[in-house]
C-alpha cells in the first residue's frame, strides 16, 4: 500500500505541467519585487524582510501559498469533481454570513478578521463557483441551448454575485462575469455575448453624449445615436440569423426613412424633439418582427424583437441606475472615465498619479527602489490595486511589457491545457480559470492606465495580500492537479 502511494505521488509529479508552475513562480518573484519597490521605506533600513513591512509579510503569504499548492496537488484529483457542489454550498454560506462577521472597511463588509489576519471570502468563492459550473455543465445530457440548463447555469453564477454585492464589494462581484467567456466557449449563442457588448455600447454612448444636442435640433445626441444603434444592430441580427432581405429592407427603408424625414423637418422647418419619432420607429420595428415571427412561424424573429425591446429598456433604465442606484463615488468614477467630469484631486486622483508614475519610468525605468512617485507615496493603494504603476516606474516600458507578456503566456498555456482535457469537467474548469485571470489582468491594468473604471480588483500574484494570492493559487493548482490526473490516466 505504501509503495503504491509512493508510485502515485511520483506519477503526479511527473505528470505536472511544469511550464505553468515556472510561470507561476516567475510571477510570484516579480510580484514580490514590485511590492518591495512600492512599500519600501528609506527611514527603516533593511526592512525588506521584516515581518513589520509589506514585503516581509508577502514572503509569508508566498510561502503559505506554495504550501497550499503542494497540498492541493497531493489530493486525489477526483475529489474536486466529487465534492464540487459541497464546496460551492459551503462558500455560499460563508459569503452569506460575511457581512454579519466582517467589520466596516471603507464602506465594505467583505473582510473576516481571524486573529491578526483578515481574509476576503469572495476570493475563494471563485474556485467554488468554477467547480460547480464544471460539475453541472459536464453532467450527462446537459445542453446549454436548453433554457432550463442555461438558467441553472446563470443561477450558479448570479447567486455569489448577489451575495458579494450585499457585502458592498461591487468590484469583486463583477469578476464573476468573466465566466461568460467560458460559456461562450461551451456553446452559448454568440447573440448572448453580443447583447452584453451592445449593452456596454448603449451605456457609454448614451451617458457620454446625453447632454449634447444634434446641432440646431433639440434632441439628445446620445439618445439619437443609441436608438440608431438599436435599429442597425437589430437589422444585423436579422441578416445573420434569418437572412431575409425583404425584412431587412423594410426596416431600413421605412424606419430610417421616417427618421431622416423627421430630422429634415426639425432641422429646416420647425425645430422639435424627435425622441418620440425614434421611440415610435423602434416600437413599430418590434411589432413588425413579432408579426413576421407569427406569420412565418420562425421564432428567431421573436428573439430578435426581444433583443430590440430589451435594448430600449436597458437604455432608458441606465440613466436611473447611474443617478439613483450607484453610489456617488461610483458615479463620479464613471463620469471621470468618460470625460464628463475633471476631478484630478478627487475621483481622478489615483489614475492621474498612476499615469504620471508609469510615464516617468520611460523606456527602461528608474531602477529598483528608485521610483520617486511611489517612494513619496503619491499613488494611493500602490502596493495593492495600483501595483502595476510601480512596475512601470521602476522597470519602465520594457519591464511592464515583460510582465504583460508573462501573463499572456500564462493565459495561452491555460487555454492549451484546457483544450487537451479528455473530459468536459476539466475543460470547463480550465476555461473558468483562464477567464478569471484574463478579466483581472485586463481590468486592473486598464484602470491603472485610465482605460477602464476603477473597481478595485487585484493584479494576480502582484497585489499585496493573502486572500487574493491564496485565491489565485487555489484556482490554478486545482486545475494543475486535474490536468496531472489526465496525464496520469494516459500513462496507465
Amino acid at each position: 500500500m505504501v509503495r503504491r502511494t509512493d508510485e502515485k505521488e511520483k506519477g503526479v509529479w511527473r505528470s505536472l505541467d511544469w511550464w505553468t508552475i515556472l510561470i507561476y513562480m516567475a510571477l510570484l518573484a516579480f510580484g514580490w519585487i514590485s511590492i518591495c519597490g512600492a512599500s519600501y521605506d528609506f527611514d527603516m533600513e533593511g526592512n525588506i524582510f521584516s515581518f513589520d513591512s509589506r514585503s516581509g509579510m508577502q514572503i509569508v503569504w508566498i510561502g503559505t501559498s506554495l504550501a497550499l499548492g503542494f497540498i492541493l496537488l497531493m489530493l486525489d484529483g477526483k475529489l474536486y469533481d466529487t465534492f464540487a457542489y459541497v464546496i460551492y454550498a459551503l462558500l455560499l454560506v460563508l459569503l452569506f454570513v460575511t457581512p454579519f462577521l466582517a467589520r466596516d472597511i471603507k464602506g465594505s463588509h467583505s473582510w473576516i478578521k481571524i486573529g491578526p489576519f483578515s481574509l476576503q471570502s469572495a476570493e475563494f468563492a471563485k474556485c467554488a463557483t468554477a467547480l460547480a459550473l464544471a460539475k453541472f455543465m459536464s453532467a450527462y445530457g446537459y445542453n446549454i441551448s436548453r433554457w432550463k440548463d442555461f438558467l441553472v447555469t446563470l443561477a450558479i453564477i448570479v447567486v455569489p454575485i448577489v451575495l458579494i454585492i450585499l457585502q458592498r464589494e461591487t468590484g469583486s462581484a463583477l469578476v464573476y462575469l468573466a465566466f461568460f467567456l467560458m460559456l461562450y466557449r461551451e456553446g452559448m449563442p454568440g447573440a448572448v455575448l453580443f447583447t452584453g457588448v451592445s449593452a456596454v455600447a448603449y451605456f457609454v454612448v448614451g451617458v457620454r453624449f446625453e447632454h449634447v444636442m444634434l446641432g440646431h435640433i433639440p434632441t439628445s445626441a446620445g439618445e439619437f445615436l443609441v436608438m440608431m444603434m438599436v435599429i442597425l444592430f437589430t437589422v444585423g441580427m436579422v441578416h445573420v440569423y434569418c437572412d431575409k432581405v425583404s425584412v431587412e429592407r423594410n426596416i431600413l427603408f421605412y424606419g430610417v426613412g421616417v427618421i431622416a424625414l423627421a430630422l429634415g423637418f426639425s432641422g429646416f422647418v420647425i425645430p422639435f424633439d424627435i425622441t418620440w419619432i425614434l421611440v415610435t420607429v423602434c416600437v413599430a420595428m418590434i411589432l413588425y418582427l413579432c408579426y413576421v415571427a407569427l406569420s412565418e412561424r420562425v421564432m428567431r424573429y421573436f428573439y430578435i424583437a426581444l433583443f430590440a425591446l430589451g435594448s430600449m429598456a436597458f437604455f432608458y433604465s441606465a440613466d436611473y441606475v447611474l443617478n439613483s442606484v450607484m453610489e456617488p463615488h461610483q458615479r463620479v468614477r464613471i463620469n471621470v472615465l468618460l470625460g464628463l467630469e475633471d476631478d484630478p484631486s478627487g475621483a481622478g486622483y489615483n489614475v492621474n498619479q498612476a499615469k504620471i508614475a508609469i510615464g516617468s519610468g520611460g523606456l527602461r525605468g528608474k531602477g529598483f527602489l528608485n521610483g520617486t512617485q511611489t517612494k513619496l507615496k503619491y499613488v494611493p493603494e500602490q502596493d495593492t490595486d495600483f501595483i502595476f504603476c510601480t512596475v512601470g516606474e521602476e522597470e519602465g516600458f520594457w519591464g511592464a511589457a515583460g510582465v504583460l507578456v508573462l501573463f499572456l503566456v500564462l493565459i495561452l498555456r491555460l487555454i492549451h491545457l484546457a483544450e487537451r482535457q479528455p473530459f468536459a469537467f476539466g475543460r470547463i474548469y480550465g476555461y473558468c480559470v483562464m477567464s478569471v485571470f484574463l478579466f483581472h489582468v485586463f481590468i486592473n491594468v486598464g484602470m491603472v492606465l485610465g482605460l477602464t473604471p476603477v473597481i478595485g480588483i487585484p493584479l494576480p500574484f502582484f497585489s499585496y495580500g493573502g486572500s487574493s494570492l491564496w485565491g489565485f493559487t487555489i484556482l490554478l493548482f486545482v486545475f494543475l492537479r486535474i490536468d496531472a490526473g489526465r496525464n496520469l490516466a494516459k500513462r496507465n
